[in-house]
């Protein structure tokens, strides 16, 4: 072999080497090719160490244990958990969820812990909402073992981020430099920080598996980073971090049953709603109004469709900017504002993109015809209207449901649009307005019910206290109008 092609061939040979020794975790590295120091491979994997190492100094101190004083709710004290509890417990396993929510440490009960990581001097905060959501109470600590109480700046549960902000010199706070999460690759290291099962600062390190998964089933809006780094309970809220000690993403989640597989929230997408949480305390989203569906081959068979290619539309909600630009129940969005629509999470990616007043253009399939339309954008409803509907919903003593083709079959109603009653709770002011199971709701206060989503956000308009007509269709056939009387307080 000629000494060029043998020093061509050596970085290869070394590489190999490295990659070889970190996939085994053996101490000795595999033998240099004939010629070589002998102790290149380990000088290369005493670099890599100390890279990690580097890391790890560098931005621990700016890595905080959030501890959380959760406040006392109605659903807490039932034992029945909001949604996003629900939703965690489905997807990660009730033992992951109670070891993460309802760990209580020795010297502090009632206390639940996760992390964040400083990213501004002015004392801002980046964790996870699903740390911080039932919060009463939430304080800091430092590496350096300072305290401070934190405030929540706002919260975002559709991304799964809040962020939070401490009064201290600026000149005293470690702060980690955020990185560009759109040019990561597969197989580039990560490095994971945080505070899992209560142990102080710990780091794990991998790889990333994957970018850009959806449908894990932990927010709305999801674009993952996968990793094997590990991450437990307590690591939420963490940086994920490369080589160079720059922050990719925050820590989310973990599949309990499965090893190594982790999802950090991409940090592109935490510096723009960071951004809109300090901002405004909230995050504008743009919002269509309609409910959607992914189209199968089934589906897309039946609507005269050679492949499966866009999203069907079932449902348009009263007053919603779709109605108003003319879409309709069963057309199918092949294209929004000019690019191609894959699925679901594409299209609520790209119209969440689109800012409130402006409008955007959609291609639809529409009895087997292509058409042409223009929405105006709205502003999507706030997680607290929905969550003030649900309160509003409870006080009433209704329990309802979206009115499906199924649900009007169950229930031998002949009304398309509107919501039906499932259950009204005895000497509930529902009860007392003569509502019962099996009644579809079709208006409040004069105004349409279209959908659950629509019933709700008139329903969060309600004031304590108030009067007013609602419009039923009851099963078996008959419509009327009965009475309902907000309670005085929700």
């Amino acid at each position: 072999m000629t000494p060029c092609r043998r020093a061509l061939l050596y970085p290869v040979f070394l590489l190999a080497a490295v990659l070889l020794a970190a996939a085994t975790g053996s101490a000795q590295p595999s033998p240099a090719p004939k010629g070589a120091p002998a102790a290149e491979p380990e000088r290369l994997l005493q670099a890599l160490e100390h890279a990690f190492a580097s890391v790890a100094d560098r931005v621990m101190p700016s890595v905080v244990n959030v501890s959380v004083k959760p406040r006392k709710t109605a659903s807490s004290e039932s034992g029945e958990g909001p949604d996003v509890e629900q939703r965690f417990k489905e997807f990660f396993g009730p033992e992951f969820f109670d070891r993460f929510f309802r760990r209580r440490g020795p010297r502090d009960e009632g206390r639940a812990a996760g992390s964040g990581v400083i990213v501004d001097r002015q004392g801002y905060i980046l964790t996870n909402n699903h740390v911080v959501e039932h919060a009463a109470e939430i304080e800091v600590r430092l590496s350096d073992d300072r305290k401070f109480k934190a405030t929540l700046v706002g919260r975002d549960p559709k991304s799964d981020l809040a962020v939070l902000k401490i009064e201290a010199p600026p000149a005293s706070l470690p702060v980690a430099a955020l990185g560009d999460s759109d040019t990561l690759r597969v197989g580039q290291w990560a490095i994971a920080i945080g505070n899992p099962f209560g142990l102080d600062r710990t780091v794990t390190v991998g790889i990333i598996s994957a970018t850009g998964r959806t449908r894990v089933g932990v927010a709305t809006y999801e674009a993952f980073i996968q990793t094997d780094a590990s991450i437990n309970p307590g690591n939420s809220g963490g940086p994920l971090l490369n080589l160079q000690g720059r922050v990719i993403g925050i820590n989310t989640a973990i599949v309990a049953t499965g090893q190594g597989i982790g999802f950090s929230i991409p940090v592109n997408m935490a510096r723009d709603i960071m951004a809109q949480l300090i901002a405004r305390g909230r995050v504008v989203r743009g919002w269509l109004g309609i409910v959607i569906q992914d189209l199968t081959d089934d589906l897309a068979a039946g609507f005269g469709l050679s492949a499966a290619h866009g999203v069907l539309v079932s449902d348009v909600m009263a007053g919603s900017p779709a109605e108003a630009g003319g879409m309709r129940p069963g057309d199918i969005i092949v294209e929004f504002a000019g690019a191609p629509i894959k699925d679901i999470t594409d299209l609520q990616k790209r119209v969440a993109a689109v800012a409130p007043g402006y409008p955007a253009a959609l291609a639809v399939i529409r009895d087997r015809k292509p058409a042409r339309l223009s929405v105006k954008i709205g502003e999507q409803p706030a997680e607290e209207t929905q969550i003030a509907a649900l309160q509003k919903e409870e006080s009433l003593g209704l329990t309802v449901e979206s009115l499906t083709p199924e649900a009007a079959e169950r229930f031998s109603l002949s009304a398309r649009a509107g919501v039906v009653v499932t259950a009204v709770a005895p000497g509930s002011s529902g009860a007392a307005a003569g509502i019962r199971p099996g009644d579809a709701i079709l208006e409040v206060n004069r105004q349409a019910v279209a959908d659950l989503g629509s019933f709700r956000r008139i329903m969060a308009s309600v004031k304590p206290g108030e009067v007013m007509p609602v419009y039923v269709q009851r099963g078996g056939g008959g419509n009327e109008y009965v009475v309902l009387k907000a309670p005085e307080k929700p």
